[in-house]
Formats: structure tokens, C-alpha cells, sequence
């Protein structure tokens, strides 16, 4: 079987040719981690594989509560797509805990 345009990311059941004896081989990345790859597939798929890459963290956000337990938010943007069978990309989005303590907080009327 060959992987002659069909190279797949990740893990994909419906990327496979018929190999040798009629049997399925694969065309995803998963398929080196199962060790059923189509004979090519290293010199097909792997060499054009692209890696994902992401810029830098942008800034937090402000707290999502002015007063009390709230959270706050910081994202980063793909700068590079991964591109047949390349690491996937890291996480994307942080979140994490925060205190909100604006002026105004605990005044009573």
C-alpha cells in the first residue's frame, strides 16, 4: 500500500491503503506508535511533517470578579499549523485563580 496523497495528523481510521496480502495499512501518525504504516509512509508522510508552533503568552486578564473568587484568562496564537502528521499544538488558553478587590468591595449603604 501506498501513501502517496494521503498523509493524515493524529489519529485517523478512514487514512489507510490496502497493503500486502490484502491487508490495511495506515497513513495517520498514529500509525508508528500501532506499527501498521504503509511501507512509504515514513518517506511520504514524515518528511513533509510540520510541527505546530505558537507565539508568546499575551497578558492576563483582569479578574472576571471585581469582589470575591474569580478567574482571569491569557490565550497565545498558532503562528505555524501542524501539516501532515507534525506535533499538535500545546494548549492555547490558560485560566487561573483570582481574588477580585476593587475599591468598592466590602462598603456597605
Amino acid at each position: 500500500g501506498s501513501c502517496r496523497y494521503r498523509c493524515c495528523p493524529g489519529r485517523n481510521n478512514a487514512c489507510w491503503a490496502t497493503g500486502t496480502r490484502r491487508a490495511r495499512c495506515y497513513c495517520d501518525s498514529y500509525c508508528e506508535r500501532m506499527g501498521d504504516c504503509c511501507e512509504d509512509y515514513r518517506a511520504t508522510c514524515r518528511r513533509a511533517a510540520v510541527g505546530c508552533a505558537v507565539g508568546p503568552w499575551g497578558p492576563w486578564s483582569g479578574c472576571s470578579s471585581p469582589c470575591g473568587v474569580g478567574s482571569k484568562a491569557r490565550s497565545r496564537q498558532v503562528t505555524v499549523p501542524p501539516r501532515h502528521g507534525g506535533d499538535p499544538c500545546p494548549d492555547l488558553k490558560q485560566r487561573r485563580g483570582c481574588l477580585g478587590e476593587h475599591p468598592t468591595c466590602g462598603m456597605a449603604k
